[in-house]
């Protein structure tokens, strides 16, 4: 596949249920793209917040969680106190790890995701399941694509606040 091919043009991903492949595309060109906005990315920037926004640090440690929490929600797990801990820290670049090494993170967590659909029965996508401590009421397909649109999303702003750093650095 063309790497300026996007993902949701390339044929379905094997052994992914055909409701889940939008979810899996998406995820998959959230990774592409990451990679590829952070080209050349000046490492000094990464948790600068220009105009007070989030920085690109915290969209690549964002868009890990997320999906990290939705696939435990998919579960029908409790989020545990690890998980809590990196929540409160995806903001803060002390002691963070490199750009590369928080997209590497992303890109683990991207499998580990794909190998979660690839063993989701689609019989079982409509079952409710419950989001956080107010027990707030989804699905499983619901918390899946959630995960994979609210990656797209971070890709986006992502793009924006790596493209004015790195004009600024010039």
């Amino acid at each position: 596949m063309s790497s300026k091919q996007e993902y949701w043009l390339s044929g379905p991903i094997p052994d992914v249920p055909a409701l889940l492949q939008p979810a899996a595309h998406a995820l998959l060109q959230s990774v592409r793209e990451a990679n590829q906005y952070l080209t050349d990315f000046p490492e000094e920037k990464l948790w600068e917040k220009p105009f007070g926004r989030a920085s690109v640090g915290f969209h690549l440690r964002h868009m890990t969680g997320v999906l990290d929490r939705m696939l435990t929600y998919a579960d029908e797990k409790a989020l545990t106190a690890e998980q809590f801990d990196f929540l409160k820290n995806e903001g803060n670049g002390e002691n963070a790890p490199s750009s590369e090494a928080l997209i590497t993170d992303f890109e683990k967590k991207v499998h580990q995701a794909l190998e979660h659909f690839k063993n989701t029965p689609e019989a079982i996508l409509t079952e409710e399941r419950f989001v956080g401590r107010k027990k707030l009421p989804s699905t499983v397909i619901g918390l899946l694509f959630h995960a994979a649109e609210h990656s797209q999303r971070h890709v986006g702003q992502l793009l924006v606040t790596a493209s004015a750093l790195k004009e600024s650095a010039q």
